[in-house]
């Protein structure tokens, strides 16, 4: 599946107030990963001051990197002293690669294959139906690919796209237009590509009569034929009736 790899992070913030004149001194401590594997994950220790971020360390080049005057003095300090650089490389293992194991047995890995529909949708001009509309529903995680296909080749122009909407219920969806003018014998395509499918979901597009509509269709035949069968019935009823009876020719008188 070609689809980018969306970056996780998750950070757990110890904050310490030192009040001077409201000023505030917090350090956080960020995970940043993209899968559970110890080469996939950096470990970020920032110190801040009053939300200006002075110094921070990274596991990826394992020293302090200082952002201020003073940060960089920090910095300094920090890279120099063995213990303080051994503490801060320990700290990836002890917060970052426990939490993304969990995240990832318990959330991460959880995925949900998306429902698709097509449909073609009539403008308020009245004209021939010249959108589609591929409607995308109930997939987890959010992270989704919508393309489209037309007799093989991908569609490059007059398609839109939603976001991807949050459903309340840890659920998205989205839709996606293509704007068109039909062509006879044509195939068109909705592509959905997503980490719940082990390949690309192709719906393609027909043409024919929707089902809703093939059922009004089927019941009104219905209705017909049973109408049509009662009154066969009732006239043959009728015939044999008439030809049963015997005619009887009354008196006339003559004056």
């Amino acid at each position: 599946m070609t689809m980018a790899s969306s970056w996780l992070i998750f950070s757990l913030l110890f904050i310490g107030l030192r009040a001077a004149d409201g000023f505030l001194n917090y350090d956080v401590d960020f995970c940043v990963f993209n899968s559970s594997r110890p080469d996939d994950i950096e470990y970020i220790y920032s110190k801040f001051y009053n939300k200006v971020e002075f110094t921070r360390f990274s596991s990826k080049v394992n020293r302090y990197v200082g952002y201020t005057e003073y940060g960089i003095y920090q910095a300094n300090h920090f890279n120099n002293d063995p213990e303080e650089i051994s503490r801060r490389s320990q700290e990836k293992e002890r917060v970052c690669q426990y939490s993304v194991d969990l995240y990832f047995s318990t959330i991460l890995d959880k995925s949900v294959r998306p429902k698709v529909s097509l449909q073609a949708v009539t403008l308020s001009d009245g004209r021939h139906p010249n959108m589609l509309v591929c409607g995308v529903y109930d997939f987890y995680p959010r992270p989704i690919s919508v393309s489209w296909l037309r007799d093989g080749h991908k569609v490059t122009s007059d398609v839109t796209s939603t976001d991807e909407l949050a459903d309340a219920d840890w659920y998205y969806q989205l839709q996606s237009h293509l704007e068109y003018t039909p062509r006879s014998g044509e195939s068109i395509s909705c592509v959905v590509e997503h980490i719940s499918l082990r390949e690309p979901l192709v719906t393609t597009w027909d043409p024919a009569i929707p089902e809703s509509e093939r059922n009004k269709i089927v019941i009104g035949a219905s209705g017909l034929t049973l109408g049509l069968t009662l009154s066969l019935a009732g006239f043959i009823y009728y015939k044999k009736k008439a030809g049963g009876r015997t005619l009887v020719p009354t008196e006339t008188s003559w004056t």
